[in-house]
């Protein structure tokens, strides 16, 4: 078993830094080239390996914050990656039970985050409560939007592209947060698990905002010229 588990870790941590690695990379590729959709199927295999990961060395100690945690930071690659084949529900493109399903459990599992936080039933929690409840009320927000796009198509045609560069985004700054948990043990623990959220959250609102207004200014050129 500790075999088993030393060797987890390893593929853990390389994965991990091979998506810390991988990820700007993909961010500066021409958006939709063949360099853009390589690297960012390559970060996103290595976050899902993270995942993975992290939950079988959380369910191994246990450590369900951790478990839960988990499940909360993937659900941003996975649906960065999955919102690519939804791009036209106008055609039929929309979502599969899979997605429903990993919907509803990162609610559950960032309701569980909230309670368990709140409630704090043991130390551990009581050192991460506030984390807990910051991560799952995001959670909770996420899961949500997602949910009601599935029962109600958005009419704009470059949603999905907002949602898979909100979703890809997220999840890197989810992998900057376990790097920071691991490596700035002199910070507390609140602002070590914290900080990256606070920077990146306003940081890809404004990186959408951007496109939302490129976009905008795009669709009213074509309008102006026909």
């Amino acid at each position: 078993m500790t075999t088993l588990i030393r060797a987890l870790l390893a593929v853990h941590i390389a994965a991990g830094l091979l998506a810390l690695v991988v990820s700007p990379v993909a961010m500066v590729t021409v958006k939709g080239g063949p360099a853009h959709r390589r690297w960012g199927a390559v970060y996103y295999r290595a976050m899902a390996l993270v995942a993975l990961t992290a939950i079988g060395l959380a369910l191994w100690r246990p450590n369900y914050f951790l478990a839960l945690v988990a499940v909360f930071s993937f659900y941003f690659a996975f649906r960065g990656r999955r919102v690519l084949g939804h791009k036209r529900p106008e055609r039929g493109e929309g979502p599969t039970g899979l997605d429903w399903i990993a919907a509803a459990g990162t609610a559950l599992a960032s309701a569980a985050l909230v309670v368990l936080g709140l409630v704090q039933p043991s130390p551990a929690w009581v050192q991460r409560g506030r984390v807990a409840v910051v991560f799952g009320v995001l959670g909770l927000v996420l899961a949500g939007l997602d949910l009601t796009r599935f029962l109600r198509p958005p009419a704009d045609r470059n949603a999905w592209w907002f949602s898979h560069m909100s979703g890809m985004l997220g999840s890197y700054v989810a992998a900057v947060t376990a790097f920071s948990v691991v490596n700035f043990t002199l910070l507390p623990t609140t602002a070590r698990w914290l900080w990256p959220t606070v920077i990146g959250t306003p940081l890809i609102a404004l990186w959408v905002t951007y496109y939302k207004r490129r976009f905008a200014a795009r669709r009213e050129r074509s309008t102006a010229a026909a």
